[in-house]
C-alpha cells in the first residue's frame, strides 16, 4: 500500500508527509504477526516510538563498544548439553534472595518507562506480578513506589545515592513500609556515561515524565544524575535495613569481594547495559571469576544483554543464581503495555524450559552443574 491519489495514505488514511509509509507499513507488520520471539519486539517498539525517545533505551555510551560485546560474548558461551542423564518435569522456578520466582530472572531496574507507555512502571509490575517474578522499582521511575508496591507481587526497590543523606534515608523509608523485599544500590554510576546518542539528539525528558519518588522540586525537564557513592555509603544502607541488600554494577572479582564484606547479601555483574563506561568487559565475561570469588557467600545475578532462554542457561552454567532483563521489556512494554511486557516474559520462561529440556536439567539449580567452552 502505498500513498493514495488524494494524498492519504493507504494504512492510516493520515496525509503525507505526515504519514511515513515506511514506518505505517512496519507499525501494520507489528499488528499482523504475532512475536515469537523477544527479538520480534525489538523492530515492533522501534516503529512505535519517537526516535529520540528510541535510541535513549537502545542506545550505549561512546562508541556502544561496550555494548555490541554484551551479545557477541554472550554468543560465544557454548554449552555442553547433558543427555539420557535426567527424566522427570522440567521446573524453571527457583528461590532469588528468598523471595520465589517462576524462573531466574528479576526486571532490571529502568527509569522513566512511561517514556514508552503511559502505564509506565505500574504496566511492567504488573507482567513481573503475573509472570511470578522479582520487579525492581527505580530510584527514578515515573510512578511512585507506593503506587508500585499496591500493584502485588514481589517488588524489589533500586537505590542510586542522592546528593543528600536525608532523601535516600526517606527512600528506604518508604521501600521498608511499602512492603519491598529486598533493596538493591546501583554503584556503577558516578557520572553518567557520555552517551552520544542523546547528545546528538539534545534529549530532554518529555513533560509529564518525572522523578515520582523524588520531592517535587527536584522535577526538572533534565536526566538527574545521582552523586557518587563510596563503600562506607555501602556499609550505612547495610546498616541502615533489614532488608536483603543487593549490590549491582560490580565487573572486577575484587569489588565484589568489597561488596560481601560490606553485607551484600546478592551481587548484580554489570556494565549498565554498556551505556556508563565504553570499552569495559562484556558483563557474562567478567561473572565467572565473580562468581569463583564470592564462591557460596554472596548470590550472583548477570545483568546486560539478556535476548532470549538460552542466554539465562548460559549465565546458570557459568554460575549465577538468575539473570536481570532490561530492555526486551521496554520493547514489550512499548508495543502493548502490561500484555506485551507478559508476552516477552512468557516467551522467555517458555523458551528457558525448552532450553533446560535441551540442556539434560530439570531445574535452574541442575542448569549450574552443565560445562561450557
Amino acid at each position: 500500500m502505498g500513498i493514495a491519489g488524494d494524498g492519504r495514505c493507504g494504512l492510516c488514511a493520515e496525509r503525507y508527509p505526515k504519514c511515513s509509509v515506511a514506518l505505517c507499513a512496519a507499525r501494520y507488520a507489528a499488528r499482523v504477526n504475532d512475536p515469537v520471539c523477544l527479538a520480534d519486539f525489538e523492530s515492533r517498539a522501534e516503529a512505535r516510538l519517537p526516535g529520540d525517545v528510541w535510541d535513549f533505551i537502545a542506545g550505549g555510551s561512546g562508541a556502544e563498544i561496550t555494548l555490541a560485546a554484551n551479545r557477541t560474548a554472550l554468543d560465544a558461551v557454548a554449552l555442553l548439553p547433558r543427555v539420557l542423564s535426567s527424566a522427570g518435569v522440567v521446573d524453571t522456578s527457583c528461590q532469588l534472595l528468598k523471595s520465589e520466582a517462576s524462573l531466574p530472572v528479576v526486571t532490571a531496574p529502568m527509569a522513566y518507562q512511561r517514556l514508552v507507555h503511559p502505564d509506565g512502571e505500574l504496566a511492567l509490575a504488573a507482567a513481573a506480578r503475573d509472570t511470578g517474578i522479582p520487579f525492581v522499582a527505580s530510584t527514578y521511575s515515573s510512578v511512585p513506589i507506593e503506587e508500585l508496591a499496591e500493584v502485588g507481587g514481589t517488588v524489589w526497590f533500586q537505590v542510586y545515592w542522592l546528593h543528600q543523606r536525608s532523601l535516600v534515608d526517606g527512600l528506604i523509608t518508604r521501600a521498608e513500609e511499602s512492603g519491598c523485599k529486598a533493596l538493591m544500590v546501583t554503584v556503577d554510576v558516578p557520572v553518567l556515561g557520555r552517551r552520544l546518542r542523546d547528545l546528538r539528539n539534545d534529549f530532554r525528558l518529555p513533560a509529564g515524565v518525572v522523578a515520582a519518588n523524588l520531592p517535587a522540586a527536584l522535577h526538572t525537564q533534565e536526566i538527574l544524575v545521582p552523586a557518587a557513592l563510596t563503600w562506607p555509603d555501602v556499609e550505612w544502607i547495610r546498616d541502615r535495613t533489614t532488608l536483603p541488600v543487593v549490590v549491582k554494577g560490580i565487573l572486577d572479582p575484587r569489588d565484589a569481594l568489597r561488596a560481601v564484606s560490606a553485607g551484600a547479601d546478592a551481587v548484580v555483574v554489570s556494565n549498565h547495559g554498556g551505556r556508563q563506561l565504553d570499552g569495559a568487559a562484556a558483563s557474562v565475561a567478567a561473572l565467572p571469576a565473580v562468581v569463583e570469588a564470592v564462591g557460596a557467600r554472596s548470590e550472583v545475578l548477570l545483568d546486560s544483554g539478556i535476548r532470549s532462554g538460552t542466554d539465562v542457561l548460559r549465565a546458570l552454567a557459568l554460575g549465577a543464581s538468575g539473570v536481570l532483563v532490561g530492555r526486551p521489556l521496554l520493547w514489550g512494554l512499548a508495543v502493548d503495555g502490561a500484555e506485551g511486557a507478559a508476552r516477552v516474559l512468557t516467551l522467555l520462561k517458555a523458551e528457558l524450559h525448552d532450553a533446560l529440556t535441551l540442556a539434560g536439567c530439570l531445574s535452574p539449580a541442575a542448569a549450574r552443574t552443565l560445562a561450557v567452552l
